[in-house]
């Protein structure tokens, strides 16, 4: 069953804002409860009232369609093709830091692809959407869920293959994502955190970003769309071919996001 695209990115939208406010509300205490989950991976109240905000909502506006999300594990169990995807609060190292480098991540999967993606970094006040046609924009304004303001179209750069700039993860930076980005002429590198570096390559702000490291495809799926409806591309490390959604586990390969024009090196 598709669902109506400019329902489902209107309902995105407040949703992603109003998990986005109450995070800034968590966020904002003196002090907060962290605790660690199975996989060791933390979570804290924020992660769990955006998800109680989201899913609450996705469900509601779209009973007929599966909803997978981080903090509901019962949700990892089944295997789907088409399904909505939640990460509602990714970063969550970062917003423990409080370094501000955290997102909220919903999307919308279909026959294995991301269509459609909002991403929202409430701490750095950006929020960047697919439109129900498929393109990408990044709202300007004062963000209120109630009141869209002005969508700016946004798009991949024309890269230089001899001066690239590069984006990498702020947290799992290692040896090996660093020797895989050694194999380019890199002219800038910034790292940054969650699904933003999605969308820097999105918005032209980047060309490449590798990612040498366990991810599932909540962390991913969003930036993936966002990145998709601004032109870019998103491949497995190993074999440079198109990176699927609904695997077993949702959980991904390594892979590597750019802007087409890029002159990849294959995974080793």
């Amino acid at each position: 069953m598709r669902v109506d695209f400019e329902k489902l990115m209107r309902v995105m939208r407040e949703l992603a804002l109003e998990a986005g406010e109450k995070i800034l509300e968590i966020y904002g205490e003196e002090d907060f409860a962290v605790r660690t989950k199975a996989d060791e991976s933390p979570v804290t109240a924020a992660d769990e009232a955006a998800d109680a905000i989201i899913s609450a909502g996705l469900r509601a506006a779209f009973p007929g369609v599966p909803l997978i999300t981080e903090e509901q594990a019962a949700t990892h169990a089944r295997q789907e093709d088409t399904f909505l995807i939640v990460d509602p609060l990714d970063g969550t190292k970062e917003f423990v830091k409080r370094r501000g480098d955290f997102t909220v991540n919903i999307a919308y999967v279909e026959n294995g692809t991301p269509l459609r993606g909002i991403v929202h970094a409430p701490a750095r006040g950006r929020l960047f959407y697919t439109t129900p046609e498929g393109g990408a924009v990044e709202e300007a304004g004062p963000l209120a869920p109630d009141s869209p303001g002005r969508g700016v179209p946004i798009r991949v750069s024309t890269p230089d293959n001899s001066a690239l700039r590069v984006v990498a993860s702020k947290s799992h930076r290692d040896q090996a994502t660093d020797d895989y980005i050694s194999q380019y002429a890199v002219a800038d590198m910034k790292s940054a955190g969650s699904s933003l570096k999605f969308c820097l390559v999105a918005t032209g702000e980047a060309d490449l970003y590798p990612r040498l490291g366990r991810t599932m495809e909540w962390d991913t799926a969003a930036g993936h769309a966002v990145l998709a409806g601004a032109g870019g591309k998103v491949v497995r490390f190993d074999d440079l071919q198109p990176l699927r959604y609904g695997k077993p586990g949702y959980e991904n390969p390594f892979f590597i996001a750019y802007a087409p024009g890029v002159e990849l090196k294959a995974g080793r």
